[in-house]
């Protein structure tokens, strides 16, 4: 059972990932995200597994974030826990190389996964952002993440605002790294470039880059916890699960 995960392995030492639940522009519920929590700690132990495509299923986009029906049935958001295990090398370290393949929609919490990969390809057309504010939730790891990844200024600006940029903008900031005509492709390409690198001298390599970052969301996981409960306890929470924002554009 995939529980929204498919996962290929490759003879060339490549794991595809990919996010299978196109039908709601996979967005993920609680069962998909613990699936990828058991999938980021069986290819960390996996010395067959050189390097990790992570990429979504069907032509809308790459993932719209949490499943905001879930949320509606439950009330409540997936516990953080939970959500950090499913960030790749943030619950445990993850050393070796992930390359994201990014197309249409990546927002919420798909971006949240997409900038804890090492690498970012997106084709050309995609959109991206974090709209949690307009509604009343927030991304807690990205918000200790992203600023590292493209700067505190230009941090807050996508994550106070909530706006979505178009590829040039993500291209321009640093938020991608390549812009293609058919990302999967060129992502798949370009793991398979790095599974041929030495195993041990990229996973010492990863870990000496990524080692501050990840002693920050280890410092700050409590805050993050913290302010995920004040913010499901806010009344603009209630009025999303509850179905009265509007919308139903909320992806966390």
């Amino acid at each position: 059972m995939s529980h929204g995960i498919l996962t290929s392995q490759q003879d060339d030492g490549v794991l595809v990932v990919t996010l299978n639940r196109p039908h709601v522009l996979n967005a993920l519920d609680v069962p998909a995200k613990e699936r990828l929590g058991e999938v980021w700690a069986q290819a960390a132990s996996d010395s067959s597994v050189r390097a990790v495509v992570l990429c979504g299923a069907g032509d809308r986009g790459f993932s719209a974030g949490s499943d905001i029906k879930e949320m509606r049935r439950s009330g409540r958001m997936v516990t953080t826990e939970t959500l950090m295990a499913a960030i790749p090398g943030v619950s445990a370290p993850f050393e070796k190389p992930i390359v994201a393949a990014l197309h249409g929609f990546t927002v919420g919490f798909g971006l949240t996964l997409a900038i804890h990969c090492d690498f970012r390809v997106a084709s050309r057309g995609s959109r991206m952002g974090f709209p949690e504010v307009q509604h009343g939730m927030l991304s807690g790891i990205s918000a200790i993440t992203l600023p590292g990844v493209i700067g505190e200024a230009r941090a807050l600006d996508l994550m106070l605002t909530g706006r979505l940029l178009d590829d040039q903008e993500a291209m321009a900031i640093g938020l991608v790294h390549q812009l293609a005509d058919h990302a999967f492709e060129d992502a798949l390409k370009l793991a398979r470039q790095l599974a041929i690198n030495s195993a041990l001298a990229m996973q010492l390599t990863k870990r000496l880059v990524l080692e501050s970052r990840r002693a920050r969301i280890q410092e700050f996981a409590q805050s993050v916890d913290q302010a995920r409960q004040e913010v499901t306890s806010s009344r603009e929470f209630g009025d999303v699960v509850e179905n009265r924002a509007g919308t139903g554009r909320v992806r966390t």
